[in-house]
């Protein structure tokens, strides 16, 4: 649903935005008075997962909690009563655009939310002190799935959102991980191929709105070999150690043992760690090869991250919540609490014994590409899942993979001239 809210909040989102407040100084009224000499009264609405609001089996406080605890402390000035309601980062988006200035002051929210946030003006630009403390702390696309298409910054993030490879040590060695081809010779695997975030992984130099995401008129640009590559997928699925990953299939099979590789992410560590113990493995994305040219298997990357509502009555306060939220600080409770993986470089000594961590930050150097924010990206999802459906049920052959290939693509994008 595309709501208009440019006559609505033009006022407000353009003082807002005229402002880059986050973690910055300068003086703001807020929607209060002063308790006491020097100190504002502020109110600060909050929507974060359940999972950050629960608290912890042993008692401890909710992550949430002693963040907002620790802000306190490091912000004697305001006085803050907090209004915490549980909304996903998958859901932050939907909320807001229905009404942005109804919604909270400071959300959590998917990267590849990014536009559409910007369209109804529901996300605050970073200030200065912010800009800096995301470039320090994070890697080239980090920065990047917070980059607008206006070339500025909206956003903190606390922690990837990408897939990498599971492996049993008993079946492979460390050589072995690096081709896939290998890999499927000596035993099982199991990837999602009719899933529309995984398929793209296998077209090596696929771009999506150009190098940062953000550049609409550049679209979808697949490789001029993909027709070649879509081949080495009709062998693929034809392979009696392939197994394609149906419905998240691939777990089970991985804990049960009938296969020896998975391809999925973080949140499939905890079920694959118990089933396989010592044999445990994690590692950014193997290679292939095509037609004797070795391809590089990519997968679609995002960061999931904090964000300040431009339309807050509090908006200077609310900017640097959102910054703390993605603090290396709050980072480190994050990882702590709940085990999410941080993206703060200055915090890879606390993951140095978590393969999965290690995995993780290797893929998102290494072995990924930035799944655009950009309203357009929708248009990628249900053809490239048609088109993995159509390899598995046998409809695309090695005969006509070129054809049903150049369909694909004249869907959704062109070929790299």
């Amino acid at each position: 649903m595309k709501i208009n809210w440019k006559k609505a909040l033009g006022l407000t989102a353009a003082v807002a935005m005229l402002m880059p407040l986050a973690a910055c100084g300068g003086s703001d009224s807020g929607n209060g008075g002063s308790s006491t000499a020097g100190t504002e009264d502020v109110t600060l609405s909050v929507w974060a997962p359940q999972e950050d609001q629960a608290k912890g089996d042993d008692g401890s406080e909710a992550w949430l909690t002693q963040v907002e605890a620790n802000f306190e402390k490091d912000h004697p000035e305001y006085k803050i009563t907090w209004k915490n309601d549980v909304v996903s980062e998958g859901d932050a988006s939907t909320k807001v655009q229905t009404d942005p200035t109804a919604a909270a002051d400071v959300y959590m929210f998917a990267s590849d939310q990014l536009g559409a946030l910007m369209k109804v003006q529901g996300i605050g630009e970073l200030g200065t002190d912010a800009v800096k403390q995301l470039k320090e702390q994070n890697g080239d696309l980090e920065v990047a799935s917070m980059t607008g298409t206006d070339g500025k910054y909206y956003g903190v993030p606390y922690t990837d959102n990408t897939w990498f490879m599971y492996y049993d040590k008993s079946a492979f060695s460390d050589e072995d991980i690096k081709s896939l081809d290998t890999m499927i010779s000596k035993a099982a695997i199991s990837f999602p191929l009719n899933d529309s975030w995984y398929i793209g992984g296998f077209y090596d130099g696929l771009q999506l709105f150009g190098e940062n995401g953000t550049d609409e008129s550049a679209g979808m640009v697949f490789p001029k070999d993909a027709g070649d590559i879509s081949k080495y997928l009709v062998d693929l699925a034809a392979n009696p150690n392939f197994h394609n990953s149906s419905d998240n299939s691939g777990l089970s099979e991985m804990t049960e043992g009938t296969v020896k590789a998975f391809f999925s992410g973080s949140w499939s560590a905890a079920d694959i760690k118990k089933a396989l113990g010592d044999n445990f493995g994690a590692a950014q994305l193997p290679t292939f090869t095509v037609n004797g040219q070795t391809k590089q298997m990519k997968s679609f990357a995002a960061t999931k991250a904090a964000a300040y509502n431009p339309n807050a009555k509090n908006p200077k306060a609310a900017a640097q919540f959102a910054a703390y939220l993605g603090s290396t600080e709050s980072q480190k409770l994050h990882y702590e609490l709940r085990n999410i993986i941080p993206t703060d470089k200055s915090l890879s000594s606390l993951t140095t014994d978590d393969p999965v961590a290690i995995a993780q930050t290797n893929t998102m150097a290494n072995t990924a590409i930035l799944q655009s924010g950009l309203a357009g990206m929708g248009s990628w999802w249900d053809p490239a899942k048609a088109f993995g459906d159509a390899i598995l049920n046998k409809e695309v052959t090695s005969d006509n993979a070129q054809a049903k290939t150049d369909e694909w693509v004249k869907q959704v994008g062109k070929y790299a001239e």
